[in-house]
């Protein structure tokens, strides 16, 4: 199973930006995906999960009402749209597979973990 996000990169305070996690190997389709982030010096933060199914998602306080994730099964894709970026939101984002269908926000119930891309938000 390999993971690779895109669509990172530098944009103004109040921008957006839409984030992609393509998927290729073993399926993915029953499996939950989230998007988790770290800033330069600072530890891992979950930023938003989806479960396998595409109906319940789960979002870190930071997150919540700026930020969508949302999947596309058949294209073996995950997104993450970014709204109203703020110079704290940067970081390096990853995507990750869950180890099943469900949604979480602690790292360890996350078995794959793709590269990352840099979002940098300038103010």
């Amino acid at each position: 199973v390999q993971l690779q996000a895109s669509g990172g990169g530098l944009v103004e305070a109040g921008g957006s930006l839409r984030l992609s996690c393509a998927l290729s190997g073993r399926t993915f389709s029953n499996n939950g995906i989230g998007w988790f982030r770290q800033a330069p010096g600072k530890g891992r933060e979950f930023v938003a999960a989806i479960d396998w199914r595409g109906i319940r998602t789960s979002y870190a306080d930071s997150a919540k009402g700026r930020f969508t994730i949302s999947r596309d099964n058949a294209q073996n894709t995950v997104y993450l749209q970014m709204n109203s970026l703020k110079p704290e939101d940067t970081a390096v984002y990853h995507c990750a597979r869950a180890r099943g269908g469900w949604l979480s926000p602690e790292a360890s119930t996350y078995n794959y973990w793709g590269q990352g891309t840099l979002v940098t938000v300038s103010s």
